[in-house]
């Protein structure tokens, strides 16, 4: 809907993608209906939803495109360093730090705006300009976090490995 302008509909269905995303994490911890799969699948899911919405919004020129390849480059980062802490460390127990949980909530702030920006709603021009630099201060800040505690925790596990074999 983005890539053929009907902002009124892609921002009806970013937010139902919301809510039910919401509602299913809630029905989840609630009831416990939780798995590993779910756990990891999850995630995934919104991170495509939302990384999808930002390219595409770059691609329209909504967003520029320095952000979108930051947004991008921090999750690459993080994926590749998930994936060889997992091959040469030991198995990943992936958990969101509070940074990123601000920068996720902060991504799908500057979608909403720059959707609704398309005459949903008169916004200031000012807000998506400052939304843009607050999207990527806590992205950088939230990669950087996954860097060093990944880094820090390989760092340890490697040295602790190493201290009960001596």
């Amino acid at each position: 809907m983005l890539l053929k302008e009907h902002y009124s509909i892609a921002f009806l269905l970013f937010v139902i993608a919301g809510v039910s995303d919401a509602l299913d994490g809630f029905l989840a911890k609630h009831y416990g209906w939780t798995s590993e799969l779910g756990g990891i699948l999850d995630p995934i899911a919104d991170k495509l939803l939302l990384v999808g919405a930002i390219l595409v919004l770059g691609w329209l020129r909504d967003l520029p495109i320095w952000l979108v390849a930051l947004a991008i480059l921090r999750d690459l980062i993080i994926v590749t360093g998930a994936i060889g802490y997992h091959l040469i460390i030991e198995r990943v127990q992936a958990s969101p730090l509070f940074i990123s949980k601000i920068n996720t909530l902060v991504q799908l702030l500057l979608v909403c705006i720059a959707i609704v920006s398309h005459g949903l709603i008169s916004l200031p021009p000012w807000l998506l300009k400052t939304q843009v630099y607050i999207t990527a201060l806590t992205t950088v800040w939230s990669g950087a976090a996954y860097v060093w505690q990944w880094s820090h925790q390989a760092w340890n596990t490697a040295h602790n490995n190493s201290d009960s074999e001596n």
